[in-house]
């Protein structure tokens, strides 16, 4: 089995790294997003990971990035509805949290339900 490499970077080195490391080698869409700063409640969950990585956090937020140190935590992302459970992956570093929860339903068309036509309405009495 072949060993993950993100960008030249194994993941310890990349477990290793800092945010300000990370950004240099992420591409110019997440680094523009990333030099803005995490907001209070992305500070907040990195703060949770830190202490404690094997704690489940459930999260409202999809547009997080991912980031190195997120590796293997287990998150609950909403999806409108309810708490999806997904966890970290290394081939996951660098996109939105949100992309692996989808929002939407595939829509599967079959036959009409009872009373969705004209015909449907006759009931035999026998």
């Amino acid at each position: 089995m072949a060993k993950f490499v993100y960008r030249g970077k194994n993941e310890e080195e990349l477990k290793n790294m800092s945010i300000e490391e990370f950004i240099k080698i992420v591409p110019a869409r997440q680094r523009r997003s990333l030099k803005r700063g995490f907001t209070e409640t992305q500070k907040k969950v990195l703060a949770q990971i830190r202490k404690d990585p094997k704690k489940f956090i459930r999260i409202k937020f999809r547009n997080m990035i991912i980031v190195p140190e997120m590796i293997g935590v287990k998150f609950g992302v909403y999806n409108g509805k309810t708490f999806v459970q997904i966890v970290i992956t290394p081939e996951m570093l660098g996109y939105r949290i949100g992309e692996f929860v989808p929002t939407r339903k595939l829509v599967k068309h079959s036959s009409p339900g009872f009373g969705a036509t004209r015909s449907s309405k006759y009931v035999p009495l026998k």
